[in-house]
């Protein structure tokens, strides 16, 4: 099905005046293609026709379809945004999804590698691949850096110094921020990018860092399988993403005392208040310790019959 011609206006005015990173406009896409979908199955064709029904009628949609929580919550707001579009543009008289909220929802924690976790991943005996020699990098880089896997696919060779040991990354919004890295990273992308990369271009010029045997840019989709086999090496039995190295690096940063302001600005967040999930984090961690090694644990029972306290001698 084509998307009607406004939700493309809307997609372009994002583009430009919002300075959306393709795949948010990608995400944004496909959540109001799934609007549009139900819009035309209750028999909604025009813009005009639409009302408040129409709207709370696609999340109930969305919920028998066992859509998760996050994704609804994302598809309901592409769907708010484009009507409030519609309505500043004069195609409707009234925003019918004004008043409308998702359901609220509990802090999902981020899920993290545990330091030792890490460890195991990034020690892996390096196979005697130039493939193998590329993806150590990468993850070594992932980890040290906490770059989306986004940023990561997209680094380009003219943005990283290795002298230093920083790199420029172009995040979300098209913002420019600098992230240093350390030794390990370091000397994984400097024995990449002199001894192995020009091996996998075989004369061919990318401006990218990471590139594949065609010598094309390595994609999200390739870097996760290439994650999941050295996880399988590894010996972990946790199902990893990569995003959970980005989590895990925000992680120990905290726990290793960095403040809170130094690593939103490695992330990247526009606010403090999305790098604070990750004092969550940390708090759950000591809850735990606590729970764990506190001597004085709850008795089941209590204070009671058998307890010997306030009974009668």
């Amino acid at each position: 099905m084509l998307l009607h011609p406004m939700v493309e206006r809307y997609l372009t005015h994002l583009r430009i005046e919002g300075g959306l990173s393709i795949n948010t406009l990608e995400a944004y896409r496909r959540d109001l293609l799934k609007f549009q979908t139900y819009a035309h199955r209750v028999g909604v064709s025009l813009p005009a026709q639409m009302t408040a029904g129409t709207v709370t009628g696609f999340l109930r949609s969305l919920k028998e379809a066992r859509l998760s929580h996050t994704s609804s919550a994302r598809c309901l707001s592409a769907v708010r945004g484009w009507l409030r579009f519609l309505r500043q543009e004069r195609v409707i008289d009234e925003n019918p999804a004004v008043g409308l909220a998702s359901r609220r929802r509990g802090i999902k924690l981020p899920r993290t590698l545990s330091q030792h976790e890490v460890t195991m991943l990034l020690d892996l005996p390096v196979l005697d691949t130039r493939e193998d020699h590329r993806d150590r990098a990468m993850v070594e880089l992932l980890y040290a850096t906490g770059l989306r896997v986004s940023e990561l696919v997209l680094v380009e060779v003219a943005k990283i110094n290795l002298e230093v040991g920083y790199l420029f990354v172009t995040g979300k919004g098209s913002k420019e921020r600098v992230v240093p890295m350390n030794d390990h990273a370091r000397e994984a992308v400097r024995h990449y990018l002199h001894e192995v990369r020009p091996r996998l271009l075989k004369q061919r010029t990318s401006r990218f860092l990471f590139v594949t045997t065609r010598g094309t840019p390595m994609t999200r989709q390739a870097f996760w399988k290439l994650l999941r086999r050295r996880v399988r090496r590894a010996g972990i039995t946790k199902t990893i993403s990569p995003h959970m190295l980005r989590h895990s690096f925000a992680t120990h940063l905290l726990e290793g005392g960095a403040d809170l302001r130094s690593v939103q600005a490695m992330l990247g967040h526009a606010t403090i208040a999305t790098t604070q999930i990750y004092t969550h984090v940390e708090r759950e961690r000591l809850k735990h310790v606590h729970d764990r090694f506190f001597p004085r644990k709850h008795r089941r029972g209590g204070v009671g019959k058998g307890s010997g306290v306030g009974s009668p001698r």
